[in-house]
């Protein structure tokens, strides 16, 4: 089976933050021909939207998985299920956890639940400074790189490091 390089925002602004984002990455893990290779630093970060709310963890995971790219969203979206997340929920309201694919190789997708690469990838530092801690990949429609596409974001927001970190489980062992 053709094995995809696949990008995935993390994010988490309810309850114990760092352990939704833990859970999601070990849900993904246990996914069928999917192996996390790597996990970003865990940001802190600043609502967008509606801003009486907590600030949110962000982070970036890379994955290597033979899952196309609809299966694999429908995974994500029953680890969200999972881990509390309704159904129906407003946009940009707090949420349990988040999980956005913003690159799958360098493919070019839209479809009425889908678009790959994530349409607000390349205006968002919460999601441009975490990637660039683990690649540079370029972004397959704007054709630059996401370290190019920081230097000419307009988001002002500022990111705090946090101390928090992810573990990796290997092959559904325990980290």
């Amino acid at each position: 089976m053709e094995k995809h390089n696949v990008f995935i925002g993390i994010g988490s602004n309810i309850g114990d933050r760092i352990n939704y984002l833990q859970e999601a990455v070990d849900q993904l893990s246990l996914l069928g021909d999917t192996t996390v290779l790597a996990v970003s630093s865990i940001y802190m970060t600043e609502p967008i939207g509606e801003s009486e709310q907590n600030r949110f963890y962000n982070g970036v995971l890379q994955l290597e998985t033979s899952l196309p790219p609809e299966e694999l969203r429908r995974q994500c979206k029953t680890i969200e299920q999972e881990l509390g997340r309704p159904d129906t929920y407003l946009r940009w309201s707090p949420r349990v956890i988040d999980l956005d694919i913003l690159l799958y190789d360098d493919a070019i997708i839209q479809t009425e639940t889908l678009s790959i690469p994530h349409p607000e990838l390349h205006c968002r530092k919460f999601v441009l400074i975490p990637l660039l801690d683990i690649a540079n990949p370029q972004h397959p429609s704007l054709r630059h790189t996401i370290l190019q596409l920081l230097k000419c974001c307009n988001d002002q927001s500022v990111l705090i490091k946090t101390r928090e970190s992810i573990r990796i489980k290997k092959n559904g062992a325990p980290p």
